[in-house]
């Protein structure tokens, strides 16, 4: 199957594989878990900058991401993140994917920041987050294949599958 991309969409692509060459997502990770990763906690006031939820009443929930002059944005959830890394050029005008130091998602049964490229997410599942339909992250696959079993997931999914119009059939209940 070919995909047709527009230009700026090849941008973000090519621009989104610059973090497999930095910091927390080096060739450190083992291919079996996602390693946990330090980043800040959101403060009571922090928003995310995709939907303007508060941030901290989901602890469960948060993803974060760093860029390298120190700026941080958090997330209310991996969706929101997600959709923030893959229309950078809409959600963090002038910045590149080459900025980004390291990105962390919570994982499910953890509850810790772990690298989201790595990751393992649920898609289609009976849990929700704060915005409806989530990627739910896990830090390996036998993780991932329980949560898909105990929780009527749909699928499975790794970084490099994960597409705006997936995430927005997410927003609208679909799961394809």
């Amino acid at each position: 199957m070919t995909r047709s991309f527009a230009p700026h969409r090849r941008a973000v692509l090519l621009g989104l594989s610059a973090f497999a060459c930095v910091g927390v997502e080096a060739a450190a990770e083992t291919p079996d878990r996602a390693e946990a990763v330090d980043l800040p906690k959101p403060g009571e006031r922090d928003v995310c900058p995709v939907c303007g939820m508060f941030v901290a009443k989901y602890p469960y929930w948060i993803a974060t991401l760093r860029f390298r002059d120190g700026r941080v944005e958090h997330f209310d959830g991996a969706k929101d993140l997600w959709k923030y890394l893959l229309d950078l050029p809409r959600w963090a005008r002038g910045r590149k994917a080459e900025e980004i130091e390291a990105i962390g998602v919570t994982a499910y049964y953890e509850g810790e920041r772990i690298a989201a490229k790595p990751a393992w997410y649920v898609i289609g599942s009976d849990v929700y987050g704060p915005m409806g339909h989530e990627l739910v992250p896990h830090a390996s696959e036998a993780d991932a294949k329980e949560f898909l079993a105990d929780h009527k997931g749909r699928r499975i999914l790794r970084a490099d599958t994960i597409t705006l119009p997936l995430l927005q059939g997410l927003d609208e209940g679909r799961f394809e």
